[in-house]
């Protein structure tokens, strides 16, 4: 297949994919491929079958996570973003969930490169620091004989 045609399905399987999203009224962070079913046919019924279903549905939904980053991400930033995933998979998640509901709502045009993916993450990295500071107040003894000998 020619480089042309794959940009072609490629564009034409995003539009699907962000229509889907716009019409969608579930809570997922992406949306099933079209003519798959939530499960018994009727929304969330993945959520009260049994755990066979569920993990269907799982692996639906990181296929198309996984199909959506690939759309967007160049292979540099796609690397960084596994990487990250190994070391800190919550982060991850939520990157990846951000960088999907960027491109589902057309903020991101083409590909993103690994350092705009740097400043997505130093954002995030703002954003989630730990607000406090722990501090240590040690106690001194009085009658302790033991300072005195040094």
């Amino acid at each position: 297949m020619a480089d042309p045609e794959l940009e072609e399905i490629r564009a034409r399987r995003m539009a699907e994919m962000q229509q889907q999203m716009g019409q969608s009224g579930q809570n997922l962070p992406f949306q099933l491929p079209p003519g798959v079913d939530s499960g018994d046919g009727y929304p969330g019924a993945y959520q009260q079958g049994g755990g066979e279903q569920k993990a269907e549905q799982q692996a639906r939904q990181e296929e198309l996570k996984n199909t959506i980053l690939a759309g967007i991400l160049d292979q540099a930033a796609r690397s960084r973003l596994n990487n990250l995933k190994l070391v800190k998979p919550e982060k991850a998640a939520m990157v990846e969930n951000m960088l999907i509901q960027m491109a589902q709502s057309g903020q991101v045009q083409g590909k993103i490169g690994e350092d705009h993916l740097k400043t997505i993450l130093e954002r995030v990295s703002e954003q989630t620091k730990p607000v406090g500071k722990v501090k240590f107040q040690r106690r001194k003894v009085f009658d302790d004989d033991s300072d005195d000998d040094y």
